[in-house]
């Protein structure tokens, strides 16, 4: 998977930088320098804590598979089994996703992936450190059903992969396509706080699990991106840390033990009663001004200079880290999360 996404990120990058240039050229930039940063570093500490955390990338299924599978893997042999298995892994995803927005413990790990209030190719690229760590459990049914390992990695590149092209604004409606797949159309709807739009399209590829399971909805009115609780702030520390925060108050702030169980599992909104929740007012909420605060242009060369450096380096890591000790991978990936975190110091208001 790190090799894949080696000969990957150059393209992912040349995406990038035509989208921008496109922007420019029809005067409808959707970029902004901090909000960019913001999502590359949330997308170079997503692999860091994967190089640590290989028994949640594949070792959990090989294990079951290779243990408790109750079907020949010989069933998944060839390019039909290979189709059937993205297919497969996409329904699982679409479960994982779906219930990533309706329970707090998982929203905490994907709603980095929203906290973005601009919408580009580099939000696609702003990926949850912990969220494959959450949801592995949601993908074992294919280990139980005989889908080779292999087949589970290429099917979740794929599906990856896939989602890169439909996080952008400048691809509009595409006709019967955007009733069968996931298109950019379709995305924009499930990266919106607008209260028509919320907890809508989870389909990672086919959007035909929404339109099946009653979770559809159709583009119809201008999406305004971001959560509703918005982060404003560009450090990745708190991006990932803001929602385990949030619960960890409203645990507190709950009397009743078996209430504190329910804040993590029930719905992010959810609080038990007497318990106050701060909540912004929907209007209010969908008139404010996108987060992007003034810092210095020295600091923001620095952190743009900073970032190269950490990537080029995170690059190399990630094709060497199959061979390094665990140790070193971890004392490498915690050097990482500390060049990210002075990166959102540099760009961040007060820094």
């Amino acid at each position: 998977m790190h090799d894949v996404l080696l000969y990957a990120l150059p393209l992912f990058g040349l995406c990038l930088v035509a989208e921008l240039a496109w922007g420019w050229w029809r005067g409808h930039q959707t970029y902004r320098l901090a909000d960019t940063l913001s999502s590359l570093s949330q997308g170079l500490l997503s692999q860091a804590v994967a190089v640590v955390t290989p028994l949640f990338q594949t070792g959990l299924y090989a294990s079951v598979h290779r243990h408790l599978a109750l079907v020949s893997p010989g069933l998944w042999h060839g390019a039909l089994g290979v189709a059937g298995s993205i297919v497969f892994y996409d329904f699982c995803d679409y479960w994982l996703h779906r219930a990533s927005h309706e329970s707090a413990l998982l929203w905490a790990a994907h709603a980095v992936h929203h906290q973005s209030e601009h919408f580009n190719l580099s939000t696609a690229l702003r990926q949850e450190s912990f969220y494959t760590v959450t949801g592995a459990p949601f993908f074992l049914p294919m280990a139980l059903a005989g889908v080779p390992t292999a087949h589970f990695a290429l099917a979740g590149t794929v599906v990856l992969f896939y989602q890169f092209w439909i996080h952008t604004e400048h691809i509009g409606r595409l006709g019967w396509l955007d009733r069968i797949v996931s298109t950019p159309s379709n995305h924009r709807v499930h990266h919106a706080v607008n209260p028509a739009y919320l907890d809508r399209n989870y389909g990672a590829i086919l959007v035909l699990w929404d339109r099946l399971f009653g979770t559809f909805t159709e583009e119809r009115e201008p999406c305004v991106y971001g959560t509703v609780k918005p982060l404003h702030s560009w450090r990745p520390l708190a991006a990932v840390g803001q929602v385990y925060a949030e619960l960890w108050r409203r645990m507190r702030a709950t009397p009743r033990w078996a209430d504190k169980l329910r804040v993590l599992v029930k719905s992010p909104g959810w609080a038990p009663p007497g318990v106050a929740l701060q909540a912004m007012p929907t209007a209010e909420r969908l008139a404010q001004p996108r987060f992007d605060p003034p810092s210095p242009p020295g600091k923001r060369r620095l952190a743009v200079g900073l970032f190269a450096a950490t990537a080029v380096a995170s690059g190399g890591w990630l094709a060497m880290a199959d061979d390094l000790p665990l140790l070193a991978n971890l004392a490498i990936a915690a050097g990482t999360t500390a060049a990210l975190a002075v990166i959102g110091w540099l760009i961040s208001p007060r820094a």
